[in-house]
């Protein structure tokens, strides 16, 4: 039974372990976004040896990719609930670190027929996919368990500041691996997948599913923790699946994930090639580098900035759902608006500018996003999150897919009227040709977007996808591992009731 603190007893300043934990899953985040951006950054060297003739017949690689990470989104979401985001993690980072380095081996004459290899590619990026699906499931899982209310916002903001920033510094580390120091583009994937390994063993060796499970955490800090939360119980097997899949305010938040991946995606797959082909820009120069990795490195910037928008909008007013949702609402309108602009760049520069400010106001939308499937998911937040980025990269493999099959239509029109196969064409006539399924594209992802704000006006932070009261009586917490268990201090002193935050 909670008893009231004394007003003569001073717990000391708690302590900042959290901001470790923060530390750990930021630099999760930018490995995932290395390892999978990179990918767009070989396009052209797998396209040379598997004899394509163009980065459009690596839709199926694309889509792959996407397909597996939207399938198993759920899945891995619902291990880090049941299971820990620990043993969660290390495993699915071993595992895509894993399919990382299988990635440099694609064109090596023991692997078999070339025709056999660019089917193996396709398996290779599904796999791949699979293991990175459960990254940020899990990351909001921890941030769940370790960060108090008020700094939730900050916290995913934080993270995807993190994977935005290494997406879009991963052209340049590329250029200046493979280009500018002379090393294979196998081997920068064999590198890439042995950093994901190291991150294993440190995080394995350091974090905890709780701060009850790390005794640097003092009491102070565990309050502040456990401030404002009121739901403190473990999601098990009996996870009410039924009021998952019917909460239409779920729904509403995945539909609009949806939407938003739908046009992003262009930014980690055909982007470094459009700028090579309608642009001229070179593949070993440093300004392209900028060009290719510009929309990720702003949206690296309005990540943290719309995370700490929504949290003081909420300190500032107590309202949560227009907290979560102004920013939803802003960012994707002006977002539309920025990819339609698209069609109007003369210039390398013009349209970097243009695809750059498109991910500025798509990314000022990601605190929000995932700080409503900790609000609304409780706890249940992997699994939420998991659902909302589960429907989002379908949309990313839609687009993949539909994105590559527009601009192989408009080309292989192209050739046709010439009365040419598409391999007759010279570069400069395939640009010609491709253009027009470019702008196609663009002025779709301008009406997906446009239709993301009427979701996000559905988009509801205050409601639970399952009401409190009819949550299911959880089990006991996931027993920790034998080097793990941390007995509680013998002068623990209990706080008093938690104090619910102002909402809407």
């Amino acid at each position: 039974m909670n008893r009231e603190l004394s007003p003569s007893i001073a717990l000391p300043p708690p302590t900042r372990v959290r901001y470790g934990v923060l530390a750990f899953v930021c630099s999760l985040a930018m490995i995932t976004y290395l390892d999978r951006v990179c990918f767009a950054q070989a396009a052209s060297n797998l396209k040379d040896v598997l004899g394509l003739n163009s980065v459009a017949d690596l839709r199926w690689a694309f889509t792959a990719f996407a397909l597996s990470y939207a399938i198993f989104e759920i899945p891995t979401g619902w291990l880090g609930d049941v299971f820990g985001p620990r043993n969660t993690l290390i495993r699915i980072v071993l595992w895509w670190s894993l399919f990382t380095g299988l990635t440099g081996m694609i064109g090596l004459t023991f692997l078999g027929p070339i025709a056999f290899q660019f089917w193996l590619l396709i398996v290779i990026r599904f796999l791949f996919g699979i293991g990175e699906a459960g990254a940020f499931p899990n990351i909001t899982r921890a941030l769940h368990n370790w960060l108090p209310f008020t700094e939730r916002g900050m916290g995913q903001g934080a993270v995807w500041m993190s994977g935005r920033l290494m997406g879009g510094l991963t052209p340049l580390v590329w250029g200046l691996l493979v280009v500018h120091a002379s090393m294979s583009w196998r081997v920068a994937f064999w590198v890439f997948g042995g950093i994901g390994i190291a991150w294993c063993i440190a995080f394995a060796m350091w974090f905890r599913n709780s701060p009850a499970e790390k005794p640097e955490v003092n009491e102070a800090e565990r309050q502040m923790i456990a401030e404002g939360r009121g739901d403190q119980g473990h999601a098990h097997a009996n996870v009410p699946w039924g009021h998952l899949l019917t909460s239409t305010n779920l729904w509403a938040v995945c539909l609009m994930y949806f939407c938003a991946a739908y046009g992003w995606y262009f930014n980690i797959t055909y982007l470094p090639e459009f700028l090579e082909q309608e642009y001229s820009v070179k593949k070993d120069d440093l300004l392209g580098s900028i060009y290719k990795g510009g929309p990720l490195w702003l949206g690296a910037v309005a990540c943290l900035g719309g995370g700490l928008l929504t949290d003081w909008f909420i300190r500032r007013t107590g309202n949560r759902k227009w907290g979560r949702r102004l920013f939803g609402v802003v960012g994707h309108s002006i977002c539309a608006l920025c990819y339609l602009a698209c069609l109007f760049t003369p210039t390398a520069f013009t349209f970097f500018l243009a695809i750059s400010m498109a991910a500025f106001w798509n990314d000022l939308t990601m605190g929000s996003a995932w700080s409503v499937c900790q609000d609304i998911g409780k706890r249940y937040a992997a699994i939420v999150a998991g659902a909302m980025n589960t429907i989002g990269n379908l949309g990313g493999a839609m687009a993949g897919f539909i994105t590559g099959a527009i601009l192989d239509h408009y080309l292989t029109a192209h050739a046709a009227a010439q009365g040419l196969a598409v391999s007759q064409l010279s570069p400069a006539e395939k640009s010609v040709g491709l253009l027009p399924g470019y702008h196609v594209n663009f002025i779709s992802f301008a009406i997906i977007y446009g239709i993301a704000v009427l979701f996000w006006l559905r988009v509801d932070a205050t409601e639970p996808v399952v009401p409190e009261e009819l949550l299911p009586e959880s089990g006991p917490a996931p027993q920790p591992e034998h080097d793990e268990h941390v007995q509680p201090p013998r002068d623990q002193i209990r706080g008093s009731e938690p104090r619910q935050p102002p909402e809407a």
